[in-house]
């Protein structure tokens, strides 16, 4: 992480490399940021195979994994904005989204997206607050 007036840069190898002049995510005494994520394969930097359920899991992983490297987690987003190639894969993503957020899940803004990076059926990016150390 370098720091830079009281916001961090977020970069793990856990989650795919930026694929452009972008942060992973950027944190502050309060909040994480965390960049829009594709379902990208942190190993091979490809897309996974399958459909948008398969891409939204892995989004979501690629997302817990910059949220625990910045010192918090999905259950502590939120807000999120949700990227879909094709509105119609709604309800697929949102049944993989539900697992992922059960329990008090965040305010989400979901929108069409006429063309993603990589040709990503899926795009996910957060906020987040960071875990409270000590009292």
């Amino acid at each position: 992480m370098f720091a830079t007036e009281g916001k961090e840069t977020v970069l793990t190898t856990d989650a795919p490399k930026p694929i452009g002049p972008y942060s992973q995510a950027i944190r502050t005494s309060e909040l994480v940021f965390a960049s829009g994520q594709a379902g990208l394969d942190p190993a091979t930097g490809k897309l996974v195979e399958g459909g948008v359920e398969e891409q939204t899991r892995q989004v979501l992983t690629n997302i817990s994994k910059v949220l625990q490297a910045a010192d918090s987690e999905l259950g502590l987003v939120v807000k999120t904005t949700v990227f879909l190639k094709n509105m119609s894969e709604f309800p697929r993503m949102n049944a993989v989204y539900a697992k992922f957020f059960a329990k008090d899940p965040p305010a989400r803004t979901t929108v069409a997206a006429a063309e993603l990076p990589l040709n990503a059926l899926v795009e996910i990016e957060a906020i987040a607050l960071r875990h409270t150390h000590g009292g």
